[in-house]
């Protein structure tokens, strides 16, 4: 949304150097809380556009690259436990965006990490939207060179550009994009899986019965945790449905119930329609796996070329195929894109206090996916996710656990979420202190550094890690790093009586823009309140409350 557009309109002559930062982040708010007035969507809308960023066909690759490496039940079983995992851990982070209108890196930010220990985490965020990325583009290019004979380096080069012009205009162009592509996508994805089980009942038995390239295929721990961990690669997933979640409608009595069923269902509740996936490329790749062979049946192109070859005549079976690549590559790149962009901003203005602009990094970002893409990740897929894994796992439980643990159970860290600069700690040891440890120990067993025997463990330990050391952090440090100050300056509470964040405007004095009360502190040198980037953006601190002074000691 331009400034044109938008109700928080100027009332005087900006800062120079703000223009572009204030135009921009006006448009969807990328590093600041999402305001009441610009959130009109209502909670069905936010969450068909949040699940219609999980078209992406990835799921169906890392489905049946499991499966061939370790069979039909280890598969399903890994699935299971990761999807259990994932939507645990993601309830909390989910509610936490759609209440208070943040996304999750401000969540980090207030939730163990601090206003800069959360940069660690940004960098993690960004890197899952580039790797998912370039590993979308990577089928896409796949569906090109079988539907049009494009050479896959025109092919990945081709799907890095396509997005650039979706993914300019935020939540506006994607929300519309989402919810009329997503019909035609779930039409293209199941109808031909009814199809081929009620036509040869006898694909159910072959695809329950595989026994994976090693020819075991009975059930057992490590083969279930390996194939957990590549599934559990896709955790960050939650990050990229908070950025749709943080434009929910106010939480009130009389939409409650719409209201909770949107977040659950596209907050944690992404995860479901992620495992039939991963389930699905399962069942697709022992279907195809005598024809093509194991190499090619992790292809999501030919999984699906041969499925409706089963159910159609064979002019198109090409173009049918292609439609729903194409289709699905769309509809997720322009939500990694998008993602990736705001964690990459996110990062860089507060280390260096400089707003590039958003777009400058979504073609960072996508320069980023492209060199993967020519590199050939498809071909080691699981080798990357498995490895990245126990990073987002670490990142997480560590903020899931504060959330869940350290607020509510603990009561030490603050039950309202805080992002201000001034309002936290440079640095947080709680979360960074579990991160660090959770992630460092578990990409060493990983790596074998501990023994063969724990490396189908780690990402069990960096779960295990995170959600003990997160509480035990904050137990050691009476979770007294994690409010700078508790006083932002401005009388008016930050909630209203309903618990939402409260709608009033205030001017803020820098960049003269009208802006909700979460958004804004007081001004440290003037009688006047200050928005959150016109603080990030302060490079000298002018704007920046000060530390409270210690309470004087009694004797």
């Amino acid at each position: 949304m331009s400034t044109t557009e938008s109700p928080l309109t100027a009332t005087g002559p900006s800062k120079p150097g703000t223009d572009q930062a204030t135009k921009e982040t006006l448009e969807d708010y990328t590093l600041r809380f999402a305001p009441r007035s610009y959130r009109r969507w209502t909670p069905m809308v936010v969450a068909t556009t949040a699940l219609g960023g999980i078209a992406y066909m990835a799921d169906f690759s890392i489905g049946a690259g499991i499966a061939l490496a370790h069979g039909t039940g280890n598969a399903l079983v890994a699935i299971a436990v990761a999807a259990v995992v994932i939507f645990v851990t993601g309830f909390p982070l989910a509610y936490y965006g759609a209440r208070y209108n943040i996304d999750l890196d401000l969540i980090t930010r207030g939730s163990g990490f601090g206003y800069y220990g959360s940069v660690l985490t940004s960098v993690i965020f960004a890197s899952f939207t580039f790797i998912f990325f370039a590993l979308e583009g990577s089928i896409m290019a796949q569906g090109l060179k079988i539907g049009l004979g494009m050479p896959l380096w025109l092919g990945y080069l081709v799907s890095t550009l396509m997005v650039i012009p979706l993914v300019i205009y935020g939540m506006k162009a994607l929300s519309k994009l989402q919810v009329w592509t997503t019909p035609v996508w779930l039409v293209l994805m199941v109808a031909p899986l009814v199809y081929l089980v009620a036509t040869d009942p006898g694909t159910v038995d072959r695809f329950l019965s595989y026994a994976g390239t090693d020819g075991k295929g009975g059930v057992n721990t490590a083969s279930v945790l390996l194939g957990a961990g590549v599934c559990l690669s896709l955790i960050a997933q939650i990050g990229e449905q908070i950025d749709y979640l943080r434009f929910m409608p106010p939480k009130t009595e009389a939409n409650k119930r719409g209201w909770w069923t949107a977040v659950v269902m596209a907050g944690p509740g992404w995860v479901v329609l992620g495992a039939l996936k991963q389930a699905i490329g399962v069942f697709l790749a022992v279907y195809i796996l005598a024809e093509v062979g194991p190499t090619a049946a992790p292809e999501p192109i030919q999984q699906f070329r041969g499925a409706f070859d089963a159910m159609m005549p064979s002019w198109m079976v090409i173009p049918l195929a292609v439609a729903l690549v194409v289709i699905s590559q769309i509809k997720i790149n322009v939500t990694n894109a998008y993602s990736g962009s705001l964690a990459w901003t996110n990062s860089f203005t507060r280390v260096t206090k400089r707003y590039p602009g958003r777009m400058v990094f979504v073609l960072v970002n996508l320069a980023f996916a492209l060199v993967l893409m020519e590199a050939d990740m498809f071909s080691f897929l699981n080798s990357i996710l498995g490895f990245y894994s126990n990073c987002a796992i670490a990142w997480v439980v560590t903020v899931a656990t504060d959330i869940g643990v350290n607020k509510f159970l603990l009561k030490l860290s603050p039950l309202q979420p805080e992002f201000r600069r001034g309002m936290l700690y440079a640095v947080n040891p709680v979360g960074v202190v579990a991160f660090v440890v959770a992630s460092g120990l578990s990409i060493a067993m990983y790596f074998h550094a501990l023994g063969d025997t724990l490396q189908p463990y780690s990402p069990v330990a960096a779960a295990v890690i995170a959600f003990v050391l997160t509480p035990l952090m904050a137990i050691v440090t009476r979770g007294r790093y994690y409010l700078r100050r508790t006083d932002d300056g401005i009388a008016e509470p930050l909630l209203d009586a309903e618990g939402n964040p409260s709608g009033t405007t205030y001017e803020c004095h820098v960049c003269h823009q009208a802006y909700e009360r979460p958004d804004l502190a007081a001004c440290q040198t003037h009688d006047a309140v200050v928005c959150s980037l016109c603080l990030s953006t302060d490079k000298v601190g002018d704007h920046v409350l000060p530390a409270p002074d210690p309470a004087p000691a009694t004797s």
